[in-house]
């Protein structure tokens, strides 16, 4: 079983549900609105005060944009043909990454030099006065301690000396010395773009000055969180670069490093990989061209040893062909030493030099079997790049792609080996066919045998130096053309627009939460709205067939207690209302004979008593005898009314202490009679209900022409 309490509460709201859903009124929103009125009026008052004062105290947003277009093409690649290993497909993103990365942010707040902040303090904000500022710092700090926290300076009438205020102390200063303390050495000078008046003149309207410095990390990680870096449209490579800021200048300031800043900064990225080549190729040149310089040696020692020269060779076609198998022999042992030098690099260093990795492999008759590997290398380290900018070297991502490598360096291994093999194999023969001819010349004397085998590897060294001449001076050209093709389509000009706090928007919140809150409110209230205002309310609230007799309204004047009023004020609006209900009284029964009215209310308090003696009285208007008797023995009203003691009445009449004709009082109207309650007995419900007051009714009946009872509420 529910508890009573809860039954209870369930049943209202039951009975609340049930009311909104099916009898919707307009007319009591509309009442209940004129009735909240005041309320709403202060709602709207409290939220346009909270609007003023958010734009006169919110820190104003600026904000400032510009477009990049995103090319990539370099133009000695073209004239060379050499192989170009970047991946131009995920161009567009990578440039997005880039300029929203940390390592590239933090080039641009060095080159503006942001770190310093300098403002002029008022009562409930501060404002950033950035180039605008009098005085400018340059400042070495030697501590943390410094860092964010407020300096406050004072300069003098002249300019030339000041004091310094931080962290309850103060230090003297002359503009463009330097000072040094524990913590730092700063030098002060004057703001040179501004006259001596403009400087006054700031001086004057900002009373308080100060600046702040802050770590470069902090400021890149607060650029960042300022920076909106998309694309605009892909296949025109175009990029929106915008940022907000507190100051209008600095965010158009910012915007446009930003901008040029990258242009710098893609032509040191993509010259990077050239100048890694040429580095290595320049150890190589060393290592090869000592070599040369000994085998140089060698074979000039033996000429002129042997005082033998290159025309004494026979010079016959089996030395021809046997030149020529040498010279193939040569060929295959550069490119046997290259693999080797490759896989030596590859074991050295799982990381894999991917730039080293080209120059070696190209121009060799295997490098398009390796490309593809390669390739994939590449992109698999620029993504690692990428992902380096924003994740730690110990996320999942990293790990993956760490994974990927290692699978690629393994697969580049294998090809290698088995290339290698090939050429293993290749040499081999060669090698057969070489002895061949080796015998063939046997006959030859053993001298030109060492000066063919000493020019053999004088051979291979020159070769492989002049190789590497060719591919220095290719790489050369190549770096030396790269030239940004980036283009800024579109410079951030003049100030930022203010993009907050927007005066539109702010009225409109206001507006619409007034709105809302107003409409909560009278919400609210119809949804406990318990009241009855007019007859239309009885109608829908009541149950059955009643008639409605009229309504009337309340008297304006005070009155102490219930007492009859018509016959004062014959004309007044409440006495033509009991006159009405007097009216519609005769419809109710027009049999002839005598009529009992009873009266009553659903709580105490509600004007019943009053309703009765007034239309008893306005009932005697008429001419007919009316009788009042007060059957509220608890809280008897009657005798009040009219003035009188209450010793004797129906309870003395009920219970048969009192006769009937006993108790008449007489009022101030000559056809009108009352009974009081009579005092208080312990039990009113059953003296009621008893045969008695049957008895006293049939004889008042007799009497009188309209009995008025004023009964004890329902409630």
């Amino acid at each position: 079983m529910l508890d009573p309490q809860v039954e209870s509460t369930n049943n209202q709201l039951k009975d609340i549900t049930e009311r909104f859903n099916t009898n919707f009124d307009i007319g009591v929103i509309a009442f209940l609105f004129n009735k909240s009125r005041v309320f709403i009026v202060l709602f709207f008052l409290i939220s346009f005060s909270l609007a003023f004062l958010y734009l006169r105290y919110s820190q104003p947003v600026y904000e400032s944009k510009a477009v990049l277009q995103i090319n990539d093409a370099n133009k000695a690649d073209d004239i060379l043909k050499l192989n170009n290993f970047d991946n131009n497909n995920n161009l567009m993103a990578e440039a997005v990454e880039q300029i929203k990365s940390k390592v590239f942010l933090k080039r641009v707040v060095e080159k503006l030099d942001i770190s310093v902040n300098y403002f002029s303090e008022g009562t409930f904000k501060s404002n950033e006065l950035y180039h605008n500022s009098p005085y400018f710092i340059k400042i070495n700090p030697k501590s943390g301690i410094i860092y964010d926290q407020k300096i406050y300076v004072e300069l003098n009438a002249g300019h030339t000396e000041g004091i310094l205020k931080i962290g309850g102390r103060a230090l003297k200063f002359t503009v463009n010395d330097w000072v040094k303390t524990s913590e730092f050495d700063i030098n002060i000078f004057i703001n040179p773009k501004l006259s001596k008046e403009r400087v006054n003149e700031i001086i004057k309207e900002n009373s308080s000055l100060y600046f702040t410095i802050s770590n470069v990390d902090a400021v890149t990680s607060i650029l960042q969180s300022k920076l909106e870096v998309r694309m605009i449209n892909e296949l025109a490579k175009t990029i929106l670069i915008r940022v907000q800021d507190v100051n209008a200048l600095k965010s158009t300031d910012i915007v446009n490093a930003i901008t040029e800043e990258y242009l710098t900064y893609d032509v040191e990225r993509k010259s990077e990989s050239s100048r890694n080549i040429l580095s290595f190729i320049d150890i190589q040149l060393g290592v090869v061209f000592n070599d040369l310089k000994d085998t140089e040696g060698n074979l000039q020692k033996f000429k002129q040893e042997k005082n033998f020269s290159e025309k004494d060779i026979l010079l016959n076609s089996e030395l021809l062909r046997y030149s020529s198998v040498e010279e193939q022999l040569l060929k295959v042992e550069m490119e046997e030493k290259i693999i080797t030098e490759i896989q030596i690099n590859i074991n050295k260093n799982k990381g894999v030099d991917i730039y080293q990795l080209i120059s070696l492999i190209s121009g060799t008759e295997y490098e398009n079997l390796v490309k593809d590997i390669t390739q994939n290398i590449q992109k698999l380290l620029i993504e690692k790049e990428n992902l380096l900018y924003a994740v730690t070297p110990n996320s999942e991502n990293i790990k993956q792609i760490n994974y990927q490598l290692e699978n690629q360096r393994k697969l580049l291994l294998e090809s290698l080996d088995a290339v290698k093999l090939k050429y293993k194999t290749k040499y081999k023969n060669l090698l057969e066919k070489s002895s061949d001819f080796k015998s063939k010349l046997s006959q030859n004397p053993e001298d030109e045998v060492e000066f063919s085998r000493l020019s053999r590897l004088y051979s291979i060294s020159e070769k492989y130096y002049t190789m590497l001449l060719e591919k220095k001076t290719e790489f050369s050209i190549s770096k030396a053309g790269y030239v940004s093709k980036n283009i800024i389509l579109e410079k951030a000009l003049g100030i930022g627009a203010k993009v907050s706090p927007s005066q539109k928007n702010a009225i409109l919140i206001a507006l619409l939460a007034s709105i809302m809150v107003s409409l909560a409110l009278v919400f609210i209230r119809y949804i406990f709205h318990d009241k009855i205002y007019s007859l239309k309310d009885i109608t829908r609230y009541s149950t059955g067939n009643i008639a409605l007799l009229g309504i009337v309204p309340k008297y304006q004047s005070d009155i102490p207690v219930s007492q009859l009023i018509v016959d004062k004020n014959p004309k007044a609006i409440i006495s033509e209302a009991f006159r009405s209900i007097r009216t519609n009284l005769t419809f109710i029964d027009a049999t002839p004979g005598p009529k009992i009215v009873s009266i009553t209310s659903t709580i105490s308090g509600e004007g019943k008593t009053f309703v009765a003696i007034n239309i008893a009285g306005i009932l005697a208007f008429t001419g007919k005898k009316v009788v009042i008797i007060d059957l509220d023995m608890r809280k008897p009203k009657i005798h009040k009314g009219f003035g009188v003691s209450n010793n004797i009445g129906m309870s003395t009449i009920l219970t048969g202490i009192s006769r009937l004709d006993e108790c008449f009082n007489d009022s101030p109207m000559d056809n009108l009679k009352f009974i009081t309650a009579g005092p208080s007995p312990p039990n009113p419900s059953e003296l009621i209900l008893s045969k008695k007051l049957v008895e006293v009714i049939d004889e008042l009946k007799q009497q009188y022409d309209y009995i008025v009872i004023d009964n004890a509420p329902v409630g």
